[in-house]
């Protein structure tokens, strides 16, 4: 049985790998938030970072050279992650790339736990990101939880400084942590019983 008073361990998975990107600022106030509770820990997974390979090897087979070494950087992180935030941008009526990619290379890193959305973007805040990644987060046995925190015109929300000038967001981060506190201990209960199926 786990520790029940043990914060959970959140993998907070930047999806934007563009340059000139947005993400780091809106990370930055999302680990803000994680940084105020007692109950979550936030671990900072940036793909521009620690770029995944993106040959994927045939059916069986071992990756290509250099592959593992990249895995190596991101792949025990959302191991040993309880729960998970994605930040995502919204391109082209979809999430970045990069975003697929690392959820692809990852099977039961996912298994039976919940995944958060924090997006942005101009007037749909990203929520056409977060629509679609619901359903890839779904066939990787993920639980996703319902309340979400969209920037929309993300770029006139935050002062010079990085720091969020739209009370709603913080409250919409506020019930999405809370939910995802729940959602993440409620699972890490419910495996530490039995073993999660997928």
């Amino acid at each position: 049985m786990p520790d029940r008073t043990e914060p959970l361990r959140v993998a907070v998975l930047v999806g934007s790998t563009r340059e000139g990107r947005f993400a780091p600022v809106v990370t930055n106030w999302l680990t803000g938030h994680l940084e105020q509770r007692d109950d979550l820990v936030a671990d900072v997974v940036d793909l521009a970072k620690t770029p995944l390979p993106t040959v994927f090897p045939a059916f069986g087979q071992q990756p290509p050279s250099g592959s593992l070494e990249q895995l190596a950087l991101v792949s025990p992180r959302l191991a040993t992650a309880d729960a998970f935030v994605l930040v995502t941008p919204e391109y082209n009526h979809s999430f970045p790339a990069s975003l697929k990619n690392a959820i692809d290379w990852h099977g039961g890193e996912w298994h039976g736990k919940p995944v958060g959305f924090v997006s942005y973007g101009g007037l749909s805040g990203g929520l056409r990101a977060v629509e679609q990644l619901r359903v890839v987060m779904a066939e990787v046995n993920a639980m996703t939880i319902r309340n979400t925190v969209s920037l929309h015109d993300a770029w006139s929300r935050f002062d010079e400084d990085g720091s969020c000038k739209d009370p709603a967001a913080d409250t919409a981060a506020k019930a999405l942590l809370d939910q995802l506190a729940w959602w993440g201990h409620a699972l890490r209960d419910a495996k530490s019983v039995r073993r999660y199926v997928a």
